[in-house]
Parts: structure tokens; sequence; C-alpha cells
């Protein structure tokens, strides 16, 4: 699992994600990477074979991906957490702690309590001492010593499967296959029968529901009317932007970074320079910036709004 981590890892980390990941053609550097490809499911099968699931004493609910970042995960779980209160419980975040994921942990945090320590059990164990009666994780659909109680998998509409191919070859941590662990499908963006589709291939024994959600910026009002410079370094960048334009808001410049990309006074000099446009960011990329920068930036506040909540709601209702 160890190796598994550290390419993913460095995937997430040391580049921008490859262009050629969301080619649906087939790409040179697919083939040639292809073989490394093959070495990552043959470990990864065998850790499935080997790993014993552990079933905990609190309900699990577990927001995972197959395609590698980019899919609205931590807007989920935030959701997730208010629906779990909603119904009395007392919930709690599990993530699994990374350093390169101080900001994601920080975001939780602002929305309640969350328990990270580098093992999940151990996140879990401390959840449910202190009287937490569910835990939600962010990220962990992969991890093969937790039975979660209700899975979901996350999708963006754009990016889809990308090319289809797992990791390193395509943007994909698992096969397709996979999807049939998972409880509910939760696509971030506009209807996509396309993707729908290839989804359902996959689950012909075992239909699960695929439900919808997207963004709503909260405080457009303080971004209307004015000359807006977005910078963003996250799975996929341009949803963010795409965010901005679909709202209609002036933005004359983008930068991208990589995910969680750890920005530099060179980085922030070239993204002002001697623009007196307003500059904005992702929550997540803000919770990167030292604090002594912030008052420089704003960052968009969305909330996540799911299509047929009351039906979502219901299954969350069941696995509690």
């Amino acid at each position: 699992m160890l190796l598994i981590g550290r390419l993913i890892y460095c995937l997430k980390m040391k580049f921008k994600k490859p262009t050629f990941w969301d080619n649906p053609k087939i790409s040179i550097w697919s083939i040639l990477l292809f073989p490394i490809s093959i070495i990552y499911l043959v470990i990864n099968f065998i850790i499935k074979i080997f790993k014993t699931q552990k079933k905990f004493s609190v309900p699990i609910i577990c927001v995972g991906n197959i395609y590698l970042g980019g899919t609205g995960k931590t807007p989920l779980v935030r959701k997730i957490f208010e629906i779990s209160k909603s119904f009395g419980k007392n919930p709690a975040f599990i993530k699994k702690y990374h350093k390169y994921l101080l900001d994601e942990i920080s975001m939780l945090q602002q929305s309640g309590k969350i328990y990270s320590f580098k093992k999940r059990g151990k996140s879990i164990n401390s959840a449910s001492k202190n009287e937490h009666n569910v835990v939600i994780l962010d990220d962990g659909f992969q991890d093969f010593s937790i039975r979660p109680d209700f899975s979901i998998i996350c999708f963006n509409s754009k990016q889809s499967l990308g090319n289809g191919f797992v990791i390193p070859s395509g943007p994909l941590r698992e096969p397709l296959s996979a999807i049939s662990r998972a409880n509910c499908i939760i696509i971030n963006g506009k209807k996509n029968l396309e993707l729908e589709n290839k989804l359902n291939k996959f689950l012909a024994k075992n239909k699960i529901p695929i439900f919808y959600s997207r963004y709503k910026i909260k405080n457009i009002e303080k971004l209307q009317n004015k000359e807006i410079i977005a910078f963003a370094g996250i799975g996929s960048p341009s949803n963010f932007f795409d965010l901005l334009k679909e709202n209609n808001l002036n933005v004359k410049k983008f930068y991208s970074f990589p995910d969680h990309y750890n920005y530099s006074q060179k980085d922030f000099d070239k993204i002002k320079g001697d623009s007196s446009a307003v500059i904005v960011t992702t929550e997540k990329d803000y919770y990167r910036i030292k604090d002594n920068q912030k008052q420089n930036f704003n960052y968009v506040e969305v909330s996540l709004e799911i299509e047929n909540l009351s039906k979502f709601k219901d299954l969350i209702k069941e696995c509690l």
C-alpha cells in the first residue's frame, strides 16, 4: 500500500495533470506508461487479497473517487456532515494525515471535528471514543483495511473517465469495475448521459443510484462588476475557472498550478503584477497561503447543491 501511496503522491504533487490523461484518443505516452500501470494493478490486486477489512462499531460513510483528483470529494463530505447533524447525529470527519493535505484538513476544521492520523483506523477509533456516532471519510475508497457502511464515488462531468487508463497511463486509481463496491455515485456538473452509460455497463448486476451535484457561489456579490484575476492549484483548475465563467464574472487572467501547490513570493508577484484587479482563488488554495499574504487575496465561497436531495438524504438516513 505504501508503494501505491507514494506513486499517487508523486503524480499529484510533482506535476500538473498530464493533458493526455483527459484525451479520449490513445496517446503514445499512455502506451509507453502502460507496463507501469500493469505493475500498479498487480500490486493493488495482491493488497486486496491479503488485506482484511475491519468492521468498526460506528457507522462509516466513505466519500472517494476513482478518477485522481478534481471530483469534489471535500465539499460533498461537508454536505454529508450537515445532513448527519440534521438527523441529530454527532458526526466527525476522518482524513488520513499527509503534510501536503493540510489545506483540506484546515478546510474541514472550519465545519466540524476532524480526526487525522496516518492510519484511518486509529482516527475512527478516536472519534468513536469521543462519542461521535458517525464518521465521514474524505477519501479512503482504496483503503482495503476498512469496511465502510456506505460508499460514494465522485466523478466530474467534464473530465468524465479521462482516457480510461489506470495511473500513470491515465487518471484512474482503479479499473472502472471497482465502482461495483460503491452504494451510490455523484457526478458534479451537467448531465452526462455518455458517462452514465459507461458506468452502468459495470453496474448491470448491481444497479446503484446516480445523483448530480453543482456548485453555487455564495459570495458572488463581492465579485460582480469587478475585474478579476483567478489562480488555482487543485486537481482540475479548469473546473474552478469554468465556474467563474459560468457565473459571468469578468476574469481577465487565469493561472494554473499543480494540486496542493506551495506558492512562493515569486508566484504571488507574478499573479498580482501591477494590476488593480481583485485576485481570487479556491478555498483550498487560500488555506495554503501564508497568513501575512492572505489579505491580498479572496477565496470563492461555494455551497454544494445535490439534485434529488431528499432521496439522497433517505440513503444517508438508512445508513445511519
